[in-house]
């Protein structure tokens, strides 16, 4: 072969790379196999640790897709959302849209502790959560794909971080779209993760916006479907959140347990939950977003695990950055973790569980 075929044979190759994954995922310095030589098992720990949880309950593949996804739109993918509240530090997972909604913590915890049984000390709990996503999309939806890695955990775990940050189920289009683009993440990737509610519950606080007082009116969102209304006013009466807290209902009353474009279906039939989902109809162009997946499922999971590699890269640590978490729910020993205790208290955000 001649050099001159030679050289556009790898640039061939080399576009083909770097069309599995984006761009600022390769050059963030994270990559497909990154423990491939100092862990080998490692992915192949957490994959077992998932599917043990999930056995038991397929609610917690909710609990980790959105686990990963509170961890990386606030200080980045650095599994700063795993640490746990101190005396001094009131930390994320705390925070008033994740507690006490966010799950999954005990499966990231089973995992750290096998991997450190066999590999001390090498693997972060940030890469330990984006496995268990992957792992937990494969479960409930059927498709799987590879996760760059190399991620290290940060310091810093705040509850102020998380309000400032995390999307709320009251947001309007233009908030969504906006909150995305700070993330570096497009509106179609904003409809496509969007598309994760396919799976979980919320509990009736994140929600009855719609049903009681809307527009300062007693009257229900008229862009809700009155059959639907009439069943989660059932499920959740006026006074739900103050004497029925727990109270959950599915996202997708579909296919509540299955990752599908089911989620998409029920918004063209009014059967959207959140202020945050019928947004998505408000907007010409989400709506043509939503228009396709309704349309075509495969192509929701294509562009759906893309947009997750995508969000695994929301400003990572890696290299001598961070730390690797001996305790994913600890800062190390030593460490410098800046703490803050905010006291905040805001009506924004509601809960949304997921299992």
């Amino acid at each position: 072969m001649s050099s001159l075929a030679m050289n556009s044979l790898l640039a061939t190759l080399a576009v083909a790379v770097l069309a599995l994954f984006p761009i600022a995922a390769v050059g963030a310095g994270l990559k497909v196999g990154f423990y491939s030589k100092t862990c080998p098992s490692a992915e192949t720990l957490v994959q077992q640790a998932v599917a043990a949880s999930f056995k038991n309950n397929g609610g917690v593949a909710a609990g980790l897709i959105r686990l990963h996804f509170h961890d990386c739109f606030v200080k980045g993918c650095d599994g700063s959302v795993l640490i746990d509240s101190t005396a001094n530090n009131t930390a994320e997972k705390d925070a008033i849209p994740n507690n006490p909604s966010l799950r999954g913590f005990e499966v990231i915890d089973a995992a750290k502790k096998a991997i450190e049984a066999k590999c001390p000390k090498i693997v972060s709990c940030a890469d330990i959560l984006a496995f268990a996503a992957r792992d937990s999309i494969a479960l409930a939806g059927n498709v799987t794909y590879k996760v760059p890695a190399g991620r290290r955990d940060g310091r810093i775990s705040s509850d102020q971080n998380a309000l400032n940050n995390l999307p709320s189920p009251l947001s309007t289009a233009s908030e969504l779209v906006g909150n995305f683009t700070l993330k570096n993440l497009t509106a179609e990737d904003m409809v496509v993760l969007s598309g994760a509610h396919t799976i979980g519950v919320s509990r009736c606080s994140s929600f009855t916006n719609r049903l009681y007082g809307f527009s300062n009116t007693s009257q229900v969102d008229p862009t809700m479907s009155s059959a639907y209304a009439f069943l989660l006013k059932n499920i959740c009466p006026a006074n739900s959140s103050q004497f029925f807290p727990n109270t959950t209902m599915d996202m997708d009353i579909i296919t509540p347990a299955v990752l599908d474009n089911k989620y998409y279906v029920s918004l063209i039939n009014n059967l959207g939950l959140f202020t945050s989902d019928q947004a998505l109809l408000t907007n010409s162009t989400l709506k043509a977003s939503v228009d396709e997946f309704v349309k075509n499922e495969n192509r929701w999971k294509s562009k759906f695990v893309k947009s997750m590699v995508k969000m695994g890269n929301i400003e990572v640590l890696t290299g001598t950055q961070g730390e690797i978490r001996l305790n994913c729910r600890v800062i190390n020993k030593g460490s410098t973790g800046l703490e803050f205790n905010s006291g905040i208290n805001s009506g924004e955000f509601t809960e949304i569980a997921t299992s």
